[in-house]
């Protein structure tokens, strides 16, 4: 049965300060979207409201599978992450003084994955060849990239079919960015993933991405239904191409 999460005019902040503007998004079941923004535009706080972290003021969130709409912003965390939907955080949020293995196993926390633990860990391990190499290894000793991966293989643990991933980018050298956004686009295609990507990177979300949409101040200033209407949009013209 097809999944989606619809996003309609959804209202965020915190406490006083307002950071999201009646945003609205779709993300349908197989795609790759991608949320594009510079710092400080609402990415992060959208990807939270998503994952009931922060709940909305105003608006819906809701998750189409099965043959129910589920209303997300009614769920916690763990509710919405048994559901299906993992987060890859912005930062990474790896437990340092844990070991690559420990880390992992930490991300089979939903009941629908633990009997598949030891299957999960050789998958993550198939796909990340360097995290079977360290992992007895503390997570806090790895390299920026490797912990990136470290963080995508965390999630994947929970067995998602919905991953959001947000600002994979931050803090990488460009050879190690362009690496990871080419292993998610791996999964997502090997493993029939549903992705939705928060990211700055303007360059390297387009390589994988469907489509996307871009926030600006918190609002959603256009969709483009394809990379190609994103790359002739005047906006991405101005912030991220220089033209």
């Amino acid at each position: 049965m097809a999944s989606r999460i619809v996003v309609r005019d959804v209202e965020a902040g915190y406490g006083a300060v307002r950071v999201l503007h009646g945003v609205s998004i779709e993300v349908r079941e197989g795609e790759t979207v991608a949320l594009l923004g510079t710092n400080g535009n609402g990415k992060s706080t959208l990807i939270k409201c998503l994952m009931g972290m922060v709940r909305p003021e105003a608006g819906e969130v809701m998750l189409e599978a099965d043959g129910q709409r589920i209303d997300l912003t009614r769920k916690s965390t763990e509710e919405i992450v048994a559901l299906g939907i993992a987060m890859v955080p912005e930062g990474r949020r790896l437990f340092p003084k844990l070991t690559v293995e420990e880390n992992l196993l930490l991300g089979a926390y939903r009941p629908a994955a633990r009997a598949d633990i030891t299957r999960n860990l050789a998958f993550c391990f198939e796909a990340f060849p360097v995290l079977q190499a360290r992992r007895r290894q503390l997570a806090g000793s790895m390299s920026g990239g490797e912990q990136q991966m470290l963080a995508v293989a965390r999630a994947l643990m929970s067995a998602p079919r919905i991953l959001l991933v947000d600002e994979p980018s931050v803090g990488l050298a460009p050879i190690l960015v362009s690496r990871v956004i080419a292993k998610i686009k791996e999964l997502k295609d090997r493993y029939q993933l549903t992705v939705l990507m928060a990211e700055q990177n303007f360059n390297q979300a387009t390589k994988i991405a469907d489509r996307g949409y871009i926030i600006v101040h918190g609002k959603i200033e256009f969709e483009g239904r394809s990379t190609h209407e994103l790359r002739e949009n005047e906006l991405v013209k101005k912030y991220y191409l220089g033209l």
